[in-house]
């Protein structure tokens, strides 16, 4: 907790080795199901067990434009889906595989830029510098087209640069792709706004083409909850990015002085820090856990995690979840093995303060899901206070946010907060498509890149290009559950 590079440990060649030859090479491999890039697990593991690296790498790329960062920020349902996990057994570990498989090709040289044999003579813009922009970027340029990538932060890889933090993903694993990119023809252009800086109007008139990448970064709010308005109140990006922007010497730590009148009163005047306070943070996934190790290594005095869900069970209940869907388990990240107190099955009931939040009262409930809605009783007699001198807000994203971007386009939403498209990925605006979270809603990294690389392959149909290019989902897919 002393630094902020990766947490994860190193592993040895023969556990990779061994790990690999656990594999069943299955006749019917579920772990393709799990994933939805498809990725080719059972033949990457085998050139792995006989020590081919160099193959193994071309079969994961094959599938995958970047399992660096997949193996890093994946929460692999592709092991949820290995037929080892029946019973509860342990899966392969595929995503410590996929992870060293990468590393070593990048250590040996293995990979090299790939650019189109001849250009096409179109153009393409995509707004937005993450998973689903990048994937469906490399896609489009190796098959000859002109891409442009507008981002509008000061450095490329959307939420991945500043909304992860670097003991989970360090930032050399983005840098050392894009250089790769750019070998390859894609172009970069950074702070630029579409919508502000630049007209979607006039992106239409310079580009054959334009796709919509640009998240979903809308965070789910408490708005309604007595005492949201206090300062000390905030959703996780507003702690997240000022934190991970200081370790990229981006800004300096100069912390927010929530006290009338003092400077650094104004939200983004300063940094969200945990530095001495009391923190609660409001949410049991990723983001969550991510605001955990923030405020571990900014020194907190005390961190407590609320979830609204009872206590999950270690393994997977097969009367609930049975194999090979996505289980619901406790899940621990290396954030609460450093520490911290986590509270099952409670909600908030109001933040407490007069100048600033103090505490925040809270109750037991019970939660039931019924015909796809959930339910939320309050146990009566099971109000408390917690202290709080930070409280962080990290309950999920609505979606993409509201902007000059979407109402110079007057695209529909679909139910989760996403932009609606036909099958071919295009937007009611034509030849404008879009994907990723921007179009999904928040989502995992391998919809992402699985969502870029099938509307790439919709673009460059519609562009004229020669052939066609993988199309690993539609649209309309979803994940592996009941």
């Amino acid at each position: 907790m002393q630094d902020w590079r990766e947490v994860y440990p190193s592993a040895s060649d023969e556990l990779i080795r061994e790990q690999a030859t656990r594999c069943m090479d299955c006749g019917v491999p579920f772990c393709h199901q799990g994933c939805p890039l498809g990725n080719r697990i059972p033949d990457w593991n085998d050139l792995v067990r006989t020590g081919q690296w160099e193959f193994a790498i071309e079969q994961l790329h094959a599938t995958n434009n970047f399992p660096e960062f997949t193996g890093r920020l994946c929460p692999a349902p592709c092991e949820a889906s290995c037929v080892l996990a029946i019973a509860g057994g342990a899966p392969v570990t595929i995503k410590q595989v996929e992870v060293e498989i990468i590393n070593r090709a990048f250590d040996l040289g293995y990979v090299t830029p790939q650019p189109a044999p001849e250009p096409s003579g179109r153009s393409v813009a995509v707004v937005g510098s993450g998973p689903a922009g990048l994937a469906a970027a490399q896609q489009l340029a190796r098959a000859g087209h002109a891409v442009t990538v507008f981002e509008r932060d000061d450095e490329l890889g959307g939420l991945m640069r500043y909304g992860i933090p670097d003991f989970k993903l360090e930032k050399r694993h983005i840098d050392r792709r894009l250089e790769q990119l750019r070998a390859e023809g894609v172009e970069f252009v950074t702070s630029c706004a579409v919508g502000v800086d630049i007209t979607v109007s006039q992106l239409r008139k310079q580009y054959d083409a334009v796709l919509l990448a640009a998240g979903a970064l809308a965070g789910r709010d408490m708005a309604e909850t007595p005492g949201r308005h206090l300062p000390g109140v905030h959703l996780a990006m507003e702690h997240l990015v000022p934190a991970n922007r200081v370790v990229a010497g981006k800004q300096p730590s100069t912390p927010i002085d929530h006290r009338a009148g003092l400077p650094g009163e104004a939200p983004g005047a300063g940094m969200v820090t945990a530095a001495g306070k009391h923190v609660i943070i409001i949410g049991g996934g990723d983001t969550a856990a991510d605001c955990l190790g923030v405020a571990h290594r900014q020194g907190a005095a005390s961190i407590t995690q609320l979830d609204l869900y009872p206590l999950p069970p270690h393994e997977r209940d097969e009367t609930r979840d049975p194999w090979p869907t996505w289980p619901w388990i406790l899940r621990e990240y290396p954030a609460h093995e450093e520490g911290g107190e986590r509270v099952f099955a409670v909600a908030v009931q109001e933040f407490v303060g007069d100048d600033r939040v103090e505490a925040i009262r809270i109750a037991e409930v019970s939660v039931v899901k019924r015909d796809g809605r959930r339910f939320v009783t309050v146990v009566p007699g099971t109000e408390r206070e917690l202290p709080a001198d930070l409280v962080l807000l990290a309950i999920g994203f609505e979606g993409t946010e509201e902007g000059p971007l979407l109402d110079q386009l007057g695209l529909a939403r679909n139910p989760r907060g996403g932009m609606d498209c036909a099958p071919d990925w295009q937007t009611s605006v034509p030849g404008v498509f879009v994907a990723g979270d921007m179009h999904r809603g928040a989502s995992l990294i391998v919809w992402a890149i699985a969502e870029g690389r099938a509307a790439a392959a919709a673009m460059h149909t519609y562009l004229g290009g020669y052939g066609s290019l993988p199309t690993p989902v539609d649209p309309a897919a979803v994940p592996l559950s009941l």
